[in-house]
């Protein structure tokens, strides 16, 4: 079965997102934009009265969009929850290697580019990483047996995009996957340690239990040994 055509709108924020991600926001113009999709500069000012409320609409299909391009092609056939963070980060190392490490993350690009954005545009970039965040979250507390309670799960998850984008930055600049692969070999070390700390605690625990006195019971008392002679 065919996909539908697109729209004129869609059309044009599906041609935005392209070459945001492939120009930058600041290189690519109104004309790029109109060229590309083929549609006349006033079906844009319909639906877009300037740049920055394409771009909004460009954010918004990310954030609306993570499931469907993201999640769900990263999480097909994967059941256990902390592989899934692993299967999502080995989602960005794909597209690393198909472009010969020249991928940046869209979200992140954009956020790096756009030095001082305005509020709008600040909060769409922020809800874009909050839902990110959000589904790494959700694994890592759907892993909770596996790790300790101390970690906020949160942070944790803050420290999972930290990860991916710092190891595609440095793919980037270097042109060179194994950056990447580094860093996701140390979370993968991280993670591996707190799951390890948390298989010891019912062991620890079990042992410290030895010798406690029964609710209930009074202990009893030892007799006092003899006292050793001096000589």
């Amino acid at each position: 079965m065919q996909s539908s055509p697109l729209n004129t709108r869609d059309r044009l924020v599906v041609t935005a997102m392209q070459l945001f991600w492939e120009k930058g926001y600041g290189s690519t113009s109104v004309a790029d934009v109109l060229q590309t999709a083929k549609v006349n500069s006033g079906s844009l000012y319909h639906f877009f009265p300037g740049k920055q409320d394409l771009l909004l609409a460009v954010l918004e299909a990310y954030r609306g969009g993570i499931g469907e391009m993201l999640l769900a092609p990263a999480w097909k056939g994967v059941a256990d929850p902390i592989e899934k963070v692993f299967a999502l980060l080995a989602r960005y190392r794909q597209s690393v290697v198909q472009t010969d490490c020249v991928y940046g993350c869209p979200i992140g690009s954009l956020a790096l580019e756009i030095h001082e954005p305005d509020p709008p545009v600040r909060k769409a970039l922020a809800d874009n990483f909050n839902a990110w965040v959000d589904a790494v979250e959700q694994c890592l507390l759907e892993a909770d047996l596996h790790l300790p309670k101390r970690p906020d799960r949160r942070e944790l998850a803050e420290f999972v995009l930290t990860t991916m984008e710092g190891g595609v930055m440095q793919a980037r600049t270097h042109r060179d996957v194994a950056y990447f692969d580094r860093a996701v070999r140390q979370l993968r070390t991280y993670l591996g340690y707190l799951e390890r700390d948390t298989a010891r605690v019912p062991a620890a625990a079990s042992g410290a239990a030895v010798g406690r006195t029964l609710p209930g019971r009074t202990p009893r008392k030892r007799k006092p040994g003899r006292k050793r002679g001096a000589g």
